[in-house]
């Protein structure tokens, strides 16, 4: 399975794996699963960072791509359809647009995401798959 991880779930593998569900953690151990981590939630991490929206422990945001690869997980990028096709995702199920572009990856790049936002499952009638 190809997962792609929430921000939120991301910093909880790294940091608190405790707050993980089981089949996320099973998802996130099974050697057979490709787990990504987007660029997208790099530029997130960053930006609320620099907010003081969160506090990373012994780490800045410059340390995240050593992070992601210590992890054993794999860089997403952004590619030139993800971004020119954004425009297709329905906006009035969320409005947060590093959800959004997240779930649009998802959803194009036949990815599960990983995430503990339930709000996000509104997307489900648009191609999304979900995992919690």
């Amino acid at each position: 399975m190809n997962c792609l991880l929430d921000t939120h779930v991301f910093l909880w593998a790294v940091f608190s794996p405790k707050r993980l569900s089981r089949p996320a953690c099973r998802a996130l151990s099974d050697p057979e699963n490709a787990i990504r981590v987007s660029v997208v939630t790099l530029w997130e991490i960053s930006l609320k960072y620099a907010l003081g929206k969160i506090e990373l422990e012994g780490v800045s945001p410059d340390n995240m791509p050593e992070v992601i690869r210590r992890s054993g997980f794999e860089l997403l990028p952004v590619d030139a359809e993800d971004a020119a096709t954004f425009h297709r995702l329905p906006r009035e199920c969320h409005k947060d647009p590093f959800d959004r572009m997240l779930v649009h990856q998802a959803i194009r790049q036949r990815h599960t995401l990983v995430t503990a936002d339930s709000a996000l499952e509104e997307y489900v009638s648009c191609g999304l798959t979900v995992l919690w």
